[in-house]
């Protein structure tokens, strides 16, 4: 029985009774587009929704999350995994009481790890599921190795797009190239689109529709539009300020856009597919595919 087979066995064996986090992995073609905004966004405004939302930063190396936040974390998710860290120790603080955990080099010595080390894991992200009600996953931009293996392990999927030529073009390379992968299965992953700065709600639709068109006839993999932020200077300002937008402008037109879209996943059950939920459930997937390499 292989590492991966092991990590599943264990998940298995947990009690059903146990509630699992809902696991939402944020991604998009190119970088620049608002990814990392949009996650920690919509964090703060699940958060005042009253979920429990924790982030966990997998856009390794450029730690946007933490720009995002002015934050710097002390300590990675690699920590809890190879340094003998506690998982309170590399949960940091945000605002409107999210936290987020930096992913660090963890992800990328996956398949390094022993069995002693699967099941201190597993037992750590059960721990996680039971902090959290919903686990948002800030990927890097692009085809790359780590952005398609945590696309492909997750079951709910946000991708942004803006009206810019390269992001459409970008994000649907994106697309085809997942959908090449022999290891994803599209009736198990719901992708929800968001049309980020947008001039109206009528060019998000379009925007969608241009790339829906494209996808349907030459994909198998199955799109659902989500919403739209639109084009608000209040971004830039919030950016340059490194504090989050929904709490610097609440009333900005950006904000009140990502909290209806906070609105709409919280009133929308986690959807139904084949796949074993909660964040311990995404790093089994996770790990098997790094095993099959």
């Amino acid at each position: 029985m292989d590492q991966a087979e092991q990590l599943r066995n264990i998940i298995k064996k947990q009690s059903p009774q146990r509630k699992l986090a809902r696991v939402i992995t944020v991604t998009s073609g190119k970088g620049g587009v608002g990814k990392s905004n949009i996650s920690v966004n919509l964090a703060i405004q699940m958060s005042r929704l009253g979920k429990r939302v924790i982030i966990l930063d997998a856009d390794f190396g450029l730690a946007n999350v933490e720009v995002m936040l002015g934050i710097r974390p002390r300590y990675s998710l690699a920590d809890l995994m190879f340094r003998g860290k506690e998982l309170k120790d590399i949960i940091t603080k945000g605002p409107e009481n999210i936290g987020f955990i930096s992913g660090g080099s963890g992800i990328h010595e996956l398949t390094n790890i022993s069995k002693s080390q699967i099941l201190f894991l597993t037992q750590k992200l059960y721990e996680l599921d039971q902090l959290a009600d919903v686990i948002i996953i800030d990927t890097g931009a692009g085809i790359t190795d780590s952005v398609l293996e945590f696309v492909t392990a997750s079951s709910e999927v946000l991708l942004v797009v803006t009206p810019e030529p390269t992001s459409i073009t970008d994000a649907y390379a994106l697309l085809k190239t997942l959908n090449r992968k022999g290891d994803f299965v599209p009736d198990s992953t719901v992708i929800k689109m968001i049309s980020n700065r947008v001039e109206s709600y009528e060019e998000a639709k379009q925007l969608f529709t241009k790339l829906n068109l494209v996808v349907e006839k030459f994909l198998t993999v199955k799109m659902q539009f989500l919403g739209a932020i639109p084009q608000d200077a209040n971004v830039t300002k919030a950016v340059m300020q490194q504090k989050p937008y929904s709490t610097l402008y609440p009333n900005a037109p950006s904000s009140k856009a990502i909290f209806e879209l906070a609105n709409i996943l919280c009133n929308n059950a986690t959807p139904k597919v084949n796949t074993v939920n909660g964040i311990a459930g995404l790093f089994s997937n996770l790990i098997r595919l790094k095993f099959k390499k």
